[in-house]
């Protein structure tokens, strides 16, 4: 076993004997989106009925802002996320050293512009890189070469305004913005200031250098007429706050605190969308097991803005955004679906895509809001092991609710040599939450790629 994945897992392990609990209150636990890694700087985008989220990702036992590449999850209903793996690193830019922090991606003329800061190794200076796509899950390659624009600082975001106009943005310890092309990788009008006044971004008090409350980060985005540029504020407490404008470049006007200082993370990361009628807000903390400020992960809560179109004061909750809709268990669901898991990681399939893996006796997957309708009668799913295999335990409710069927995994020989078990199910009827227990022996069990129900009257669909 890695070292960071048996040190994850001892710390969870721990954080269960302290609470005196058996299992983490998973019933109620939306928060952190992801548990199988830790994740940073929540970017998300809404796109084709989804909402895909690309983050940066904190290396297990890292003492630092140790990130060397970006990830994607992808979801329909605001709980379940589809982890789509790593379509880009710093291995993506030839001139990049270090540093794969901060990113936004933007959709526009049919592909996908992921804009980073990097270290570019022949300077030593933070740089913008974009790299772009024909899938919001990639693979991204380095669109230019070469930095789009460098003066050492970082965390771009772009806004595509209602005329057309793109705007690219970043900062730290100022803010800056450039006026890009249709191209979406170039630019024209030089590189501008946005002057930092306390009018305009709240007066920080104890630090004669940084006479404002803008640290990074800013999320610039447009609703009713109105700028708003939500961004990190005061380190080394972040918290968040927001300022608007008439216009996307100002003149801006300070207006508080969108969610204080919480969460066991010295920063914090915002970005806001609406989606299927609803608006949310995405941040990271230290939530984890093991996590702070160099192991952070992300999470969603959902808000309405106030009758004046001010913001809200948000707190942090561990049951996160409600679930918009359900899913569908008819049709194939990749296994790294998640709303909530324990001891899982996950890693490229060799079938393509990803799989879960790294499975224990009593790892487990949580998908929320399954929509069973008149009954399942049957559950098939995609596995593989080079040991000798185990059970998946499909439980109804809770981790400890009734089982609806047992499928066993044999070993196939190889962790990448997959075979489809199938296995009777009963029970699962309406629309339930569902749990995938994996049991066995010691040691790893076996790995899981996708499953799916077959019901008396929906017919088994394979793929």
């Amino acid at each position: 076993m890695e070292p960071g994945l048996m040190l994850r897992r001892l710390l969870w392990a721990a954080a269960l004997v302290c609470a005196g609990l058996a299992v983490p209150s998973a019933a109620q636990a939306d928060n952190p989106i992801v548990q199988t890694i830790y994740t940073a700087d929540p970017a998300p985008m809404v796109h084709n009925g989804r909402v895909y989220l690309y983050t940066g990702h904190d290396e297990d036992d890292s003492t630092y802002f140790t990130m060397r590449e970006w990830r994607v999850y992808s979801s329909a209903d605001m709980v379940n996320w589809t982890d789509h793996g790593s379509p880009m690193s710093l291995a993506t830019f030839s001139w990049a050293s270090a540093d794969a922090w901060a990113g936004h991606v933007v959709a526009r003329n049919g592909k996908f512009y992921w804009y980073v800061p990097v270290k570019n190794r022949s300077t030593g200076r933070m740089a913008i890189g974009v790299g772009v796509a024909t899938s919001p899950t990639g693979p991204f390659t380095d669109a230019l070469g070469r930095p789009l624009a460098e003066n050492g600082e970082i965390d771009p975001h772009v806004l595509v305004d209602d005329d057309g106009q793109a705007y690219l943005y970043w900062g730290n310890p100022n803010l800056w913005y450039v006026r890009l092309n249709p191209d979406m990788i170039s630019y024209s009008g030089g590189v501008n200031r946005i002057p930092l006044t306390t009018a305009g971004f709240g007066a920080r008090t104890g630090d004669p250098n940084r006479p404002t409350l803008y640290e990074e980060g800013p999320w610039v985005y447009k609703r009713n007429g109105l700028y708003y540029n939500v961004f990190a504020a005061r380190c080394c407490s972040e918290f968040i706050g927001y300022s608007t404008a008439p216009t996307p470049t100002g003149p801006w006007t300070y207006r508080g605190t969108v969610m204080p200082t919480q969460g066991g993370s010295f920063t914090n990361h915002a970005g806001v969308i609406d989606f299927n009628g609803g608006s949310y807000f995405f941040y990271h903390n230290g939530a984890l097991p093991g996590g702070g400020g160099f192991t952070r992960s992300v999470a969603v809560e959902k808000f309405t803005y106030n009758a004046d179109g001010t913001l809200p004061t948000i707190t942090m909750t561990s049951a996160g955004a409600p679930q918009t809709g359900t899913l569908h268990p008819y049709v194939r669901q990749e296994a790294e679906t998640i709303a909530w898991s324990s001891g899982v990681e996950t890693e490229r399939s060799g079938a393509g895509g990803m799989n879960v893996g790294y499975l224990d006796n009593g790892d487990y997957i949580k998908v929320k809001g399954v929509a069973f309708g008149a009954g399942a009668t049957s559950f098939s799913a995609r596995v593989a092991s080079a040991a000798a295999g185990g059970r998946i335990e499909l439980r109804l409710g809770s981790l400890t609710g009734p089982v609806a069927g047992t499928c066993t995994a044999p070993g196939t020989g190889g962790w990448q040599n997959w075979t489809t078990v199938t296995c009777p199910v009963s029970g699962a009827t309406g629309t339930r939450d569902l749990y995938l227990r994996f049991t066995g022996g010691s040691g790893y069990l076996f790995n899981v790629d996708w499953w799916q129900f077959a019901g008396a009257a929906v017919g088994k669909e394979t793929s």
